[in-house]
Order: C-alpha cells, then structure tokens, then sequence
C-alpha cells in the first residue's frame, strides 16, 4: 500500500485492493467567541492512524447504531433535517447528527446538551459516558455546512457530514479544561487565519474556507457543498439553501 502526501495517507492498490464503500461519519466544528476573533476547536491525530496520520482535523467519527436510538433534548430544526435527509433517510440523518456530538463528547469531553430525565432511557451503548453527565444532545442548535466523500482512491472511504455550533450552547463546560479519549493528541482553539498554518487535510482546509465565509457573512444564506469524486475528477456540488 502506498503513501501519497498529496491525498493525505494510503493510496488504495487497484490492482489488489477493491474499493471499500464510504462509511458514514459526522464532525463537528465548535465556534467559542469569547476571546476576540472566533475560534473552533481542533485537535492533532496520531501518527499511527492510517487515515491523515498527524493531521489537524475536526471532532468526528464513525456512525454507531446506537446513534439511532439515543434521546435528544431538543430535535433538529426542520430546515437542517430537511437538507440532511437529501440522499439519506430521515432516521440516519437525526443519527448522523446525533454521532456529531457523541464523538465530539468522547474526543473532547465537551457535551453540547442540555439536562434531561434519564430515567426513561433504557438503552445506552456508546452513550453511556454522555447521558451519565445528566445531559441529552441538543441536535436544535446544529448547522449543517458540508458534506465530503472520500475519493475511491483511498483505503478507507467516509461518507462525512460536517456540522457546526456554537460553543456556548455547551452547558457548564470549562472551553479549556479539554479532557477527550487521548485520540486526538493535541487540542486547540484557532482562528481560521491560525489554521492556515496547521497542516490540515485538504478536505479540511476546504471546511475551514466555509467555516470563514458563514463566519464573516452570517446574515447570507449558504448553500451546503458536497464534495465527491466523479469520472476519476473532485466535483462540488450544493444541496439548495
């Protein structure tokens, strides 16, 4: 398996490897505002990740079932729902959502959620950690900004919904005592301009540029970009505003 620095990690074998489908993910970008210009909260991956090895990406992971049946505090705005159930059933969206903040919880130790009854909660799975702090997700005060699939050169393949929140929504949290799973190894606040200097995916630095653009102009609506590979070429396509 080769290594191509350009495409972020390991180049998938044609000739030996099949494709592998994209897996569903969700990210998360957090935006605090209490120290002058805006900030989102980043972190460093590993070395040994086969996926952007040493990377500064978002919070975010894999899909889990029990993203389907985990309570929330509040549902999605209907507007948000609308456009994440574009290609996608309107039960895996509210999930897609839902994992957004869950791996955040565990890569950060930042619960975006509000109290909440857990005594009609029977099952927890991986939720387990984040209902325990008494919250359930607040899945109402999420944006929905992008969407990217891994390009079918990869190993591994994502199906990757990006969202984000402000971080005030964030109930009681301390935005600098960051206490996560240890898989990101480096957490950190940065304005976008200090992203720029980060060595970030290339995907990232495509979210971090829509980060910016809703940033200085939140009044506009934008369209939410969908980036996918076609005919062997990267296209970007909108899902309506």
């Amino acid at each position: 398996m080769a290594y191509d620095p350009k495409t972020d990690g390991a180049v998938r074998d044609p000739a030996t490897q099949k494709m592998p489908r994209p897996k569903d993910a969700a990210t998360l970008i957090l935006v605090r505002r209490d120290r002058g210009s805006p900030e989102m909260l980043m972190g460093q991956r590993h070395a040994g990740h086969s996926f952007m090895p040493n990377k500064f990406v978002f919070p975010g992971g894999r899909l889990e079932r029990s993203d389907y049946s985990a309570p929330a505090a509040a549902e999605l705005r209907a507007d948000v729902q609308a456009r994440l159930s574009i290609g996608c059933e309107s039960k895996r969206a509210r999930a897609l959502a839902l994992a957004a903040i869950r791996e955040t919880f565990e890569e950060t130790g930042l619960a975006l959620g509000r109290p909440f009854d857990q005594r009609a909660i029977k099952r927890r799975g991986e939720w387990g950690r984040f209902l325990a702090t008494g919250l359930a997700p607040s899945l109402d005060v999420l944006e929905f900004i992008a969407r990217a699939i891994t390009p079918p050169y990869r190993p591994k393949r994502f199906d990757a919904r990006f969202f984000m929140a402000d971080a005030h929504h964030l109930t009681g949290a301390d935005l600098d005592a960051l206490a996560g799973s240890g898989e990101l190894l480096i957490l950190r606040w940065v304005t976008t301009k200090d992203a720029a200097h980060l060595d970030l995916p290339h995907i990232t630095q495509f979210i971090v540029g829509e980060i910016e653009a809703r940033l200085t102009m939140p009044d506009i609506p934008r369209p939410v970009p969908v980036t996918r590979y076609k005919n062997g070429k990267s296209v970007i396509e909108h899902l309506p505003v």
